[in-house]
């Protein structure tokens, strides 16, 4: 959590005010909180006990439920960004001095994970699985987490986690002489190391060209606030990464409002110069992440006490955008031209802290909505701008008195088309405005009235156009998309195969689910030539949809070379009751130990006889590992015969030569799973007798147990040792 701070007090004094309030302090939810602190001690327990400890399946079960709880409402997933010693979420810091959130954020960022994403449907199973790859140290694994993310991704659809492999990031440059640094130089210390955080956060933004990552940390501008700013603009949006860079901004405002020195101050030049690099956009998006409206204006009163007035002025803009314009226009447009304006032959710096005054009570006291009218208020902001009216583009269209937008939103309101409305329309496209043209036509009074502009967009296949783009904007894609409707997926799915960033191609496929389960029909017939690892996506698609394509089965796809193919295959089949058996046969015989759990999963309910007897055969030859082994036994034990009890007791008793007496064998997952179904279903058979008598007297509080329960009773003080 972050700690409340109080703005600086006006270096030049105006009109007696009253003080500002106190900001409040943004906190996490109690929700929230509870979550992390939960999740951080069942890492922990993952870390101490071994796997099958029953102490970890309460542990997981808590932490599935308090993340049942966040998805109770709307929420359709969480993002937790990763620092070294803080865990950013929804905007908010937590506490570094925190023991067990720091132990946390720590664990995650020895992993080399900048950012984890839980998904709305994650089971128990997979959360498990996560949390017990996590609990691995990084040091003994093959590879952390975060250098593993294509295979992690195929494991967990899930979980998402985000890496931070940007290890060859340097910025500290101490001269071995001693001398002081230059101005593009930041000595050692904590603001040094908030700003190589936020640049290394920023930098991998773009994982799906690690190569091009690698030529950025071998050159020397990668570290230049411009390229930081860049980084942050292109990149795709997505929650989790914001809320890293949101995590930085916070720490570094609360940083400039009290450093000083020259690391200070060159913190201060480059965050000046990143806020004047973001695009007005995205500074918004991420003032509007910042936490509620409190934390918003203490950041910008942070963060004006250390950078230049210029970056202040496009805080306070952004922050008033974030905030609903509450903020009056004029007022920044007068902070605007002062802040352009050439000197009068005074020091500079003699005038900031008049303007930073101004800005620090703007921000406290200024709510009221803007009283002049949008037209009037656009007026003004074109006269105040810095911007000359010799670097304005010129237009390639037919002249006109009245810009492009205008002309074709008048033609749409009067249902008149014309040469010049044609050409304005024209021009927009050719000047990258094809969101404009669209935006008219959904604001159209009626859907006639803005067809001639939706049949120019579909006439210049704009889609097509912005679906061959390097970085596709997907919020744009997705509108055109969704007007368009069913006969747009081929065209999608053939710009999804072209990508080899599995996130990217996400991102086209929950486009094309948002269409409807029409879509399954042009998926189906995608997949017969696709590479495997699509057809592993669009048959996860497809099980995504309501109802499956008419006519499609997914029986094909059994016998496919690869796993991943064959687990979705499964999954498909068993939607389908008439497929049943045929694909719990299919998956029992395959070698992938994932596609055969997803077998023995639905055979719990019912297994066919010969189902029963090929588990009983790879259970008996070892082929399965000790939890598939478990689970067969479980199944085998459906079918309640003789043969079954004789089968069952092989796992329980060792071979006995005279004149030893018979005894049992060690206790193992198989054993204790064979030994609960006699006692289940045999108690009282002849044959079990010996068996019975011998765990009764077991050693073993957790043999004892199993025959208890058969019985009926529990041994006191004994329950909780066994669940």
């Amino acid at each position: 959590m972050t700690n409340p701070s109080q703005a600086a007090p006006p270096s030049t004094p105006a009109a007696p005010s009253a003080p500002a309030p106190r900001p409040a302090v943004a906190t996490l939810s109690r929700e929230l909180a509870d979550f992390l602190v939960e999740l951080s001690i069942t890492l922990n327990k993952h870390a101490i006990y071994p796997q099958s400890h029953p102490l970890l399946h309460g542990a997981v079960d808590g932490v599935a439920n308090r993340l049942g709880m966040l998805f109770a409402g709307d929420r359709e997933s969480l993002s937790i960004g990763v620092a070294r010693r803080q865990l950013i979420i929804e905007g908010v810091a937590t506490d570094p001095l925190n023991a067990v959130l720091k132990e946390l954020a720590q664990r995650l960022h020895d992993h080399h994970v900048g950012a984890v994403k839980f998904v709305r449907g994650i089971g128990r199973d997979e959360l498990g699985d996560a949390l017990a790859a996590l609990a691995i140290d990084p040091v003994r694994s093959e590879k952390p987490i975060g250098l593993d993310i294509e295979r992690v991704g195929e494991l967990w659809q899930h979980v998402r986690f985000f890496p931070l492999t940007y290890d060859r990031l340097q910025l500290i440059e101490d001269e071995p002489g001693g001398e002081p640094p230059s101005a593009d130089q930041m000595a050692s210390g904590r603001a040094t190391q908030l700003w190589i955080g936020l640049a290394r956060a920023a930098l991998v933004s773009d994982t799906s060209n690690p190569a091009a990552s690698r030529e950025e940390a071998d050159d020397n501008t990668a570290l230049e606030p411009a390229t930081v700013a860049r980084a942050i603009d292109e990149h795709q949006r997505e929650e989790a990464y914001d809320q890293v860079i949101v995590g930085y901004l916070l720490q570094i405002g609360e940083e400039l409002k009290t450093a000083e020195g020259p690391e200070a101050a060159g913190l201060q030049r480059r965050v000046s110069r990143l806020v004047g690099s973001l695009k007005e956009s995205t500074l918004e998006r991420l003032l509007e992440m910042g936490g509620d409206k409190g934390q918003r204006r203490r950041f910008l009163l942070d963060a004006s006490q250390g950078i230049t007035v210029e970056a202040v002025i496009d805080l306070v803009k952004a922050a008033s955008a974030a905030e609903g314009q509450t903020v009056s226009h004029s007022m920044l447009r007068m902070l605007s031209k002062l802040a352009h304006h050439p000197s009068s032959g005074g020091p500079r710096a003699k005038t900031d802290p008049s303007i930073r005054d101004v800005m620090r009570r703007l921000v406290d006291d200024w709510t009221l909505d803007d009283p002049n009218p949008e037209a009037y208020r656009q007026v003004l902001e074109s006269m105040s701008s810095s911007r000359s009216a010799a670097q304005k583009q010129s237009s390639d269209a037919v002249p006109t008195e009245i810009e492009p937008e205008r002309m074709v939103q008048i033609a749409i309101e009067v249902g008149s088309m014309g040469p010049q409305v044609r050409a304005a329309m024209v021009d927009l496209y050719k000047a990258g405005h094809a969101e404009v043209l669209l935006d008219l036509v959904e604001r159209a009074p009626s859907e006639e009235a803005g067809a001639p502009v939706w049949q120019f967009l579909k006439r210049e296949r704009v889609l097509e156009a912005l679906l061959q783009l390097p970085r596709v904007d997907m919020p744009l894609v997705a509108r055109f998309a969704r007007r368009t409707g069913i006969e747009i997926a081929p065209t999608l799915l053939s710009a999804a195969a072209v990508f080899d960033d599995a996130k990217i191609r996400a991102q086209f496929y929950d486009l094309l689910q948002s269409l409807g389960d029409d879509v399954g029909t042009p998926v189906a017939e995608r997949i017969p030539d696709s590479p495997p690892v699509i057809q592993r996506e669009l048959l996860a698609l497809i099980g995504r949809l309501g109802t499956l394509p008419s006519g499609f089965s997914a029986i094909n796809y059994l016998a496919n070379e690869e796993p991943l193919v064959r687990r979705e295959a499964v999954r498909l089949l068993f939607r389908n009751p008439t497929e049943r058996d045929e694909t719990i046969m299919s998956a029992l015989t395959d070698t992938d130990d994932r596609v055969v759990f997803a077998g023995l999963t639905i055979a719990q309910e019912r297994c066919p006889p010969a189902g029963i007897e090929l588990i009983r055969q790879r259970v008996d030859r070892g082929e399965l590992d000790s939890q598939l082994r478990t689970m067969g036994i479980r199944i085998v034990a459906q079918l309640r015969t003789p043969s079954t009890l004789a089968w069952l007791l092989s796992y329980l008793v060792a071979e006995a030569h005279w004149p030893r007496k018979p005894k049992l064998r060690a206790s193992t997952p198989e054993m204790l799973a064979a030994l609960t179904m006699v006692a289940a279903y045999w108690l009282d058979d002849p044959a079990a007798e010996t068996v019975v008598r011998l765990a009764g007297q077991s050693r073993d509080p957790e043999v004892r147990a199993k025959v208890a329960r058969g019985r009926g009773t529990t041994t006191p003080g004994k329950a909780s040792r066994n669940e």
